[in-house]
């Protein structure tokens, strides 16, 4: 093998090898995480960039290293699962030992830089989502209880709390709001999804809503967790925390996921279910930065 060969295979190794190791991270799930972080900074106050930057990769490694101790736990049915199978642990790519000290890792330097560069609190927030999706909804609910993502899901809406206590180093009402929608939002976000890969799950024994209740109860699940969603969003502006703009725009977006939750209700095909997945994401976006205008115009 030539001089050249061996410098591009070691390199190809190298950026597999790190791609490995940011895929344990979940970066696709983390883009709604970091942005609900951000938003949240800009309601909060006027955060600096640095402080926001910080802020932002405290979260990601917390929440990252989260993602890599559920991919140690969950090897076995990632291994058998269509979608899962080529991660980097049930690949070999990776062994769960490395992931296992990975994880715990990034959650340890994750308290450090945050305590030390932001302030404690949203330290300790950052560590309980952690805790909470690691030791909540990975080892204790998701194999025992159709209703994991919604305790579970407590975990996924840390990140408005972190970003509100790094920006004031204290919590408020409004903060607790946002909380809330994250919380609410994720049951019917997730079940979407959960249509979708009910075969698989079904396979694995993983006791998702559509394998244990069945489509319809999940599909009529949706529905009531969207309408206790957008009863929700109209919680901050009662309480006064944001005008006219965010009313506007949280009434026009809660009103459009509850047609897709009744579309889906009334539907019972991938299709549908499909769309209101994708759109899930777009509302949750859209909402937060409708919350960011509020606050700024």
């Amino acid at each position: 093998m030539s001089t050249s060969t061996a410098t591009a295979a070691a390199s190809f190794r190298t950026r597999q090898v790190l791609a490995d190791y940011v895929d344990l991270t979940k970066p696709k799930v983390q883009s709604l995480l970091l942005l609900t972080t951000v938003t949240t900074m800009e309601v909060a106050g006027s955060p600096s960039v640095s402080r926001v930057a910080l802020t932002c990769l405290g979260g990601y490694l917390s929440a990252g290293g989260a993602g890599a101790v559920n991919h140690y736990w969950d090897r076995d049915i990632d291994a058998r699962m269509r979608r899962t199978a080529s991660r980097p642990i049930p690949s070999g790519r990776v062994s769960p030992a490395a992931a296992l000290r990975f994880g715990f890792a990034l959650a340890a330097l994750s308290f450090l830089l945050l305590s030390l560069t932001v302030n404690l609190l949203a330290a300790s927030l950052a560590l309980g989502g952690f805790v909470g999706y690691v030791g909540v909804y990975t080892i204790w609910l998701k194999r025992r209880t159709p209703y994991n993502i919604v305790i579970g899901g407590a975990a996924g809406a840390i990140p408005p709390l972190v970003g509100w206590a790094a920006t004031r180093g204290s919590l408020s009402w409004t903060a607790i709001y946002l909380f809330a929608i994250v919380f609410y939002w994720t049951p019917p976000h997730f079940w979407a999804l959960s249509l979708l890969m009910k075969d698989e799950y079904a396979e694995v024994g993983v006791p998702m809503m559509p394998v244990v209740r069945g489509e319809p109860e999940t599909r009529r699940q949706i529905l009531l967790y969207t309408l206790l969603l957008y009863a929700v969003t109209q919680l901050p502006f009662c309480a006064g925390a944001f005008g006219s703009i965010y009313l506007v725009c949280s009434i026009t977006l809660g009103l459009a996921f509850v047609a897709g939750s009744v579309l889906l209700y009334r539907r019972a095909d991938r299709k549908t279910a499909l769309q209101l997945y994708l759109f899930s994401m777009v509302y949750l976006a859209l909402l937060f930065a409708t919350m960011v205008a509020d606050a700024k115009l």
